[in-house]
């Protein structure tokens, strides 16, 4: 199979997801519409019975996401850097990808990655999302059958591997490491993204910025756990800009995080607490906070707060900012609708994939 067949079967698959994007319609066109349309729409409506995180509207968002990221001009634009260093030619690598299953289809981008460096893709997936990416896979080889031989899904142990790509918690990653460390791999850990806040946002600015807060219920590495704003900052405004969002206490598994969170931070007396009854603010220096609770921490200059960004930067996936003193910030909002060069924890997957 060559590389532009691969290309093309992507770009295919793209435009069937992008019918069920939050704002999708159905194209009566899309000749994969007779054979999986109507599953696709009852999977999308039934999958949060095996896991609540994963809405309706969540697992929109993430097909709207990865139909954009398949569109012919920026799936091209990413993969035109590679092309010269695909070789066509060579004998696939089998590359075993250990998934996570904190947000919808987050496994897809190495299952890209893995299918376009010409490899193939061995998938141990998430038990928290064991059903989207296969029904993916399933339509991908309906396109292309020639993919039918590159994509396998196990629940068992993986063996006679050629690489490794693996994502989990720190403590996890130790295992990983342990288990995998004489094969090439990527082994990912714990990241999480933040945002700096100057006082000078307008209101529309920081409900974008809920966006970036409450989009997967929080549960992204790319969605922001923690604020750092101006000293004297008075979060009257934040918190009402961002009361549209106030139904994701609705969702049981986060009403729970966030009643259980606010006892325990009660029950310590914290004065520092803040709360508008579906979200706690909390002064804290650490960057990971839990599920329906918001950090926050005070700054002084901002200058010396974008040094200390630089430093700490391993423990960051990304930083929303509309200051230009920060390095490399995000707009307000797009925080999750990262690029496909957008690697997490900053490696390279396709340059090392090509180079295995």
């Amino acid at each position: 199979m060559t590389l532009d067949n691969r290309i093309k079967a992507f770009i295919s698959l793209g435009r069937f997801l992008k019918q069920f994007a939050v704002d999708g319609k159905k194209d009566e066109a899309n000749s994969l519409n007779a054979l999986f349309y109507n599953d696709m729409e009852e999977l999308i409506k039934t999958v949060h019975v095996h896991n609540q995180w994963f809405t309706e509207e969540n697992v929109r968002n993430a097909f709207g996401a990865l139909a954009y990221s398949l569109e012919e001009t920026p799936l091209l634009d990413w993969i035109s850097v590679y092309i010269k260093d695909i070789k066509t030619e060579k004998e696939p690598k089998r590359v075993a990808v250990i998934m996570a299953g904190n947000i919808p289809m987050v496994g897809f981008h190495d299952m890209l990655c893995v299918l376009l460096s010409g490899n193939k893709f061995a998938g141990k997936l998430s038990s928290d999302d064991k059903l989207l990416l296969p029904f993916v896979a399933k339509i991908l080889k309906q396109i292309e059958p020639e993919f039918s031989n590159l994509i396998e899904f196990t629940e068992d142990q993986l063996k006679n591997m050629d690489a490794v790509i693996a994502t989990g918690s720190n403590n996890s990653a130790r295992y990983f490491e342990y288990y995998f460390g004489k094969y090439p791999n990527i082994i990912r850990k714990n990241r999480n993204s933040v945002a700096v806040l100057t006082g000078a946002e307008t209101t529309d600015e920081l409900k974008l910025l809920g966006d970036d807060v409450f989009q997967y219920f929080g549960l992204g590495c790319r969605n922001v756990s923690k604020l750092f704003v101006p000293k004297g900052y008075a979060f009257d405004t934040f918190y009402e800009s961002i009361f549209d969002f106030q139904n994701v206490v609705n969702n049981n598994k986060y009403a729970n995080n966030y009643d259980y969170n606010k006892t325990v931070y009660l029950m310590s007396s914290n004065p520092t607490l803040l709360d508008n009854n579906f979200l706690l603010l909390k002064e804290d220096v650490s960057y990971s906070s839990p599920i329906g609770v918001l950090f926050y921490e005070f700054y002084d200059d901002i200058k010396e707060l974008n040094k200390k960004l630089e430093t700490e930067k391993e423990q960051l996936q990304c930083i929303v900012s509309n200051s230009i003193e920060i390095k490399n910030a995000l707009p307000f909002g797009k925080a999750q609708c990262p690029s496909l060069n957008d690697y997490a924890d900053g490696v390279d997957t396709m340059k090392f994939l090509i180079g295995i």
